[in-house]
């Protein structure tokens, strides 16, 4: 009977330490399989990543997760190794990411502009100015008390970009923000679009998710301003420093940036949104700097992303040379 005891006893801890085995083993494969991916909303918000995720997902065992906010809070993320990637838009921000270590391998995926949308009454007369020259307008028609401006306020590309415009339109922010015409949304740009729409106020969006919102009948405003050198917004990928953080999908963030660069998944950047909204809400950045086939493009995009005329500096790159070939 004792023998019979210690031999139960000993099958049962062998099944213990199988069943414990097992679960740390498919923990650890869940973990090495699965990318989490912080982007800024446009990208997510357009469906475009729902679209990349299922073409990629059919080629990779990894299980694409992502969090969807603003560039600043997408960086914050990553900077605390919650993040194995990031997808952003707003270069200066993204230089800093470099500089301090937790960004490498940085890839220019897509393009498309920013426009200054309103109410189709337009009642500061912005249609066919500049954006300075529209803002310019804007201020005065909203210190008149005749339209409002409704700003993201949430430290995102957009909000970075339109920061930036003011500046150079020769604005003082600190005092804009303190007028009762100019709305601080603190959302995303769905959510600030819309609240521009209800307000019937200016606002600045991507064209992306602009033409997604109003093809949805969420909002009436219309495109005032746009397709300016000035509006121009630029997506990049950027994985985050394994060194630094190394519990971080390093391969997996690679296997993705590889993917959206390739002819694949450029194609999928510039055919999606064509059917539904007729044109596309996004335009592939590869080929066109690297075979410079948009010269004035190519040129603006390098003007305004690039770092020390390069969209990555060798200091700044991990291994996987053939990317900046």
């Amino acid at each position: 009977m004792r023998k019979t005891y210690l031999v139960w006893v000993a099958l049962l801890v062998l099944a213990v330490i199988g069943s414990v085995a097992g679960t740390m083993y498919y923990l650890g494969a869940s973990t090495k399989n699965r990318l989490l991916i912080s982007t800024t909303t446009s990208l997510y918000d357009t469906g475009l990543l729902d679209t990349i995720e299922t073409e990629f997902e059919t080629k990779y065992s990894i299980d694409l997760n992502f969090i969807s906010v603003g560039t600043g809070i997408a960086i914050q993320h990553a900077q605390r190794g919650d993040a194995d990637l990031i997808l952003v838009h707003s270069p200066t921000d993204e230089l800093k990411f470099l500089t301090e270590g937790t960004g490498v391998n940085r890839k220019i995926i897509a393009y498309n502009f920013f426009a200054i949308v309103g109410p189709e009454t337009d009642p500061a007369q912005i249609r066919g100015t500049t954006p300075f020259q529209a803002l310019s307008k804007i201020v005065e028609s909203g210190r008149n008390g005749t339209t409002k401006w409704v700003s993201r306020g949430d430290n995102s590309g957009t909000h970075v970009k339109e920061k930036s415009l003011w500046r150079a339109a020769g604005f003082n922010l600190t005092t804009l923000t303190k007028e009762s015409w100019y709305i601080n949304a603190g959302s995303g740009i769905g959510e600030t679009l819309k609240k521009a729409n209800y307000f019937s106020a200016y606002t600045l969006a991507d064209v992306g998710t602009y033409l997604k919102y109003y093809k949805d009948g969420l909002i009436s405003l219309k495109v005032l301003v746009e397709q300016e050198k000035d509006l121009l917004n630029v997506y990049s990928a950027i994985a985050v420093n394994q060194t630094l953080h190394p519990t971080v999908n390093f391969d997996g963030a690679m296997a993705f940036v590889r993917f959206l660069i390739s002819d694949e998944g450029q194609q999928i950047i510039e055919q999606y949104g064509k059917d539904d909204y007729g044109q596309s809400l996004f335009y592939p950045a590869v080929r066109l700097l690297k075979e410079n086939t948009e010269p004035t493009i190519a040129q603006w995009i390098k003007e305004y992303a690039f770092f020390n005329d390069i969209e990555c500096p060798p200091e700044y790159r991990k291994g996987y040379p053939e990317l900046y070939n």
